[in-house]
């Protein structure tokens, strides 16, 4: 048996057809605009990432330098090993624009010292040169994209907190041992950077 049905049925089913295609596009759309600014919003952290750890990792390299003067020549040159003096970080704000420059982002007010959790760092604050791009919601094709980042400099050495900084000390680095004589001091017998200090991202 066959069922025919009213005309004005079908005819009834189109506009709805229409309306719920329209839904659906549009909520298409919405979606793709918002991954549009995620991924804005994604590219700006990483940029601020790498300019934030740039800035640091420069400043930890003027705190070996600082810490090969100061080596035989100050009594508290033991304090550049425990994080007590903080770097000039002259560099920084170079090193965090040349970073946040090869990730198409420009830094917004230049790196800024901080501390978090006792040990010195950088704050970097960086805005996108791209934008979120043309999206249904408006504004967006002029939208940049903003984010920070905090990289700290935290030492790796335990040493003798009574130790005599005019007789020899051993460090121990994270299980390398590292001796230092300030009596007799090479500044090639530093090891790397990396050894002496770590940077890593703080938030």
């Amino acid at each position: 048996m066959t069922f025919h049905f009213p005309r004005s049925d079908r005819g009834q089913t189109l506009p709805i057809y229409i309306w719920l295609t329209g839904i659906l596009l549009f909520a298409a759309f919405a979606f793709f605009a918002f991954a549009q600014a995620a991924s804005a919003r994604n590219g700006a952290q990483s940029a601020a990432d790498a300019a934030a750890l740039a800035a640091a990792q420069d400043a930890r390299d003027e705190l070996i330098d600082d810490l090969q003067g100061a080596i035989g020549q100050d009594d508290n040159w033991l304090d550049w090993l425990d994080g007590k003096q903080d770097p000039a970080g002259a560099g920084a704000t170079a090193a965090a624009q040349q970073l946040a420059a090869e990730n198409d982002s420009t830094v917004q007010g230049g790196a800024q010292p901080t501390v978090m959790d006792g040990y010195p760092g950088y704050r970097v604050d960086i805005q996108t040169n791209y934008t979120v791009g043309d999206s249904i919601i408006p504004g967006t094709e002029g939208m940049q994209a903003k984010a920070h980042a905090i990289a700290v400099i935290q030492p790796r050495c335990d040493f003798d907190l009574n130790a005599d900084p005019e007789k020899p000390v051993e460090l121990d680095c994270d299980g390398e041992i590292v001796n230092i004589d300030p009596g007799d001091f090479n500044p090639d017998d530093l090891p790397d950077a990396n050894v002496l200090f770590s940077v890593h991202l703080a938030e």
